[in-house]
């Protein structure tokens, strides 16, 4: 309780104490039976956000997640490369001619970290297209989280683990079988080696991935068996974009497009942006905009904390944690 125990004596004002707020309402909302959806944007899994997310995974203090396809992919790239990493912490002093010289050396910069594209783009590329095209020889379909789901469960990249599994959240989602909504995943560099497969005719059917729109209706159906009156499903938001704005509109959908009036609206609500608020931005709307849109209630419990997500993240979860 170390790291609780200082932000509960710290952070007492302002965004502080919004971080400590959003913490108490996602331990009570668990704590009064509801569920929680985590949405990832960004590159937080290049940040290593799965030190905690396996955690919270585990401890059943998540039980959906929404995220970007980089997330997806990132997460396993870090698994299986992560010794071949390059840190540039002086990132902002570097000229055109710097960037073009990590471009030779095959290094792909995201803000200050580099990922090795031979050691992990190119090592599960040549993993995954064997599961693409067993698929698609099988004429099956599965969405991008199910394929990787199946390369993990598989032991076909054990061989290549340089980081301790149990801070792979994918790896700890894919043992749960955690459902996983990942809109526009074709905007990943998963989603590209795909696109080039299906054009090279490696993979014959494109939908052989299964797509976004899909991926609302598994939403759906999974919504509504799973939120009612007694169990509501909360909303934690890191970051903005389709991560965030796609499953949160599965509520106004099941009401207005599909009359499923008795389907309660999210039980919780909170974002981590360091967006500010701003005309016709998802990411920089405050939430009471949302009660508009029939995606929160009026007393829905809702919180913002406008930071960066690479600190204030992992302080909510250490809270949720018990840490």
């Amino acid at each position: 309780m170390q790291v609780t125990n200082f932000l509960r004596h710290h952070f007492r004002h302002f965004n502080a104490a919004a971080l400590i707020d959003a913490a108490d309402g996602y331990n009570k909302h668990l704590a009064d039976g509801g569920k929680m959806m985590i949405t990832l944007a960004g590159a937080m899994s290049t940040a290593e956000l799965g030190i905690q997310l396996a955690e919270l995974i585990r401890q059943d203090k998540v039980q959906i997640i929404s995220c970007t396809g980089a997330n997806l992919e990132e997460d396993i790239f870090n698994l299986v490369a992560h010794d071949f990493y390059e840190r540039v912490p002086h990132y902002r002093d570097l000229t055109a001619a710097d960037e073009h010289a990590l471009l030779k050396r095959h290094m792909n910069r995201v803000t200050d970290t580099c990922i090795p594209e031979e050691e992990a783009m190119r090592r599960i590329e040549h993993t995954v297209l064997k599961f693409w095209e067993k698929a698609d020889r099988a004429g099956e379909s599965y969405f991008p989280h199910e394929f990787f789901y199946q390369i993990l469960l598989s032991g076909d990249l054990e061989q290549y683990y340089q980081i301790d599994p149990k801070n792979s959240w994918m790896l700890a989602a894919a043992e749960k079988n955690l459902p996983i909504i990942c809109p526009g995943w074709e905007d990943s560099t998963l989603g590209n080696i795909y696109a080039g497969h299906v054009m090279t005719g490696d993979v014959k059917n494109v939908h052989t991935m299964r797509t976004g729109i899909q991926y609302m209706m598994y939403l759906a159906d999974w919504y509504t068996q799973n939120a009612t009156e007694e169990s509501k499903v909360g909303f934690f938001q890191i970051g903005g974009g389709i991560a965030g704005d796609f499953p949160i509109c599965v509520v106004p959908m099941l009401h207005q497009d599909l009359q499923r009036h008795e389907v309660p609206l999210w039980g919780y609500f909170c974002q981590i942006s360091d967006s500010t608020t701003s005309y016709g931005s998802y990411s920089g709307a405050v939430p009471n905009e949302k009660i508009t849109w029939g995606k929160l209630g009026e007393h829905t419990p809702k919180y913002v904390i406008e930071s960066d997500a690479t600190i204030v993240a992992p302080l909510v979860f250490a809270i949720v944690l018990g840490q």
